[in-house]
């Protein structure tokens, strides 16, 4: 059977935390999304050697790759979203700078936040046992928002004013035509919304602004709910 080799921080939490020793089995994910049950072979402080017993087929990952977009919110919101936004099957995470943002970090601030970001996003990964760790993306601007748009196959907008007006249908919509594999941008704006002015040139490179329902939800909630309705529509009710 092939070997795989876990190093780094892995191998303290094997060894040290979790106290496993040779024989146990863990589960493993290839960096393909591939799935496979291991068995330890042998631990030291530097790696762990693991035989492939069975490779599982079991695939966790959403059938259209969701991406979330978020203008930078206040505290440790987007620790929150990034968490449980994982947790429900996101792709990607991608923090911009919007007009209404209060947080604004600079280099070295955004750096070490996107550290944290990135180790958050592969613990919840690992509880939840994803086939695939969420990339985080450094913080964009709007205009590196906007550019980003074209690589997506489809992109929609969660504004306030739209769900203030009653659509709900549109969204809906949009992930019911989705075929799977597709690939679907999110963005969401912080707690302050979006200007007029972001909104129009979001729509100008093909976004699709719409509500979330009747109600006006919270910027950490927001994208979690648009990630719970991605699941209903495209595992649960296909699954019928």
């Amino acid at each position: 059977m092939p070997a795989v080799i876990i190093k780094g921080e892995d191998v303290h939490h094997i060894v040290n935390v979790m106290r496993m020793s040779s024989g146990d089995h863990v589960m493993c994910c290839a960096k393909d999304g591939h799935e496979a049950e291991c068995r330890i072979e042998s631990l030291s402080k530097e790696e762990v050697v693991l035989s492939v017993v069975d490779w599982t087929g079991k695939n966790r990952e959403l059938p259209i790759r969701v991406h979330i977009a978020n203008g930078l919110p206040k505290g440790d919101k987007l620790e929150w979203i990034i968490q449980k936004g994982t947790e429900l099957g996101a792709s990607s995470f991608f923090p911009f700078e919007a007009s209404r943002s209060v947080v604004k970090l600079d280099h070295k601030k955004a750096k070490k936040k996107r550290e944290r970001w990135l180790k958050i996003a592969k613990e919840a990964a690992e509880q939840s046992h994803r086939n695939k760790i969420p990339e985080v993306g450094g913080v964009l601007t709007f205009k590196g928002l906007l550019e980003s748009l074209p690589s997506f196959d489809k992109c929609v907008v969660a504004y306030e004013e739209s769900s203030k007006q009653g659509e709900n249908s549109q969204f809906q919509s949009v992930i019911k035509d989705l075929p799977e594999g597709s690939s679907l941008l999110m963005v969401f704006g912080p707690e302050g919304g979006f200007s007029e002015s972001e909104i129009e040139a979001l729509k100008e490179k093909g976004a699709l602004a719409c509500g979330l329902g009747p109600r006006i939800l919270r910027a950490e909630t927001a994208p979690l709910y648009a990630l719970a309705a991605v699941s209903y529509h495209t595992e649960l009710l296909r699954g019928e």
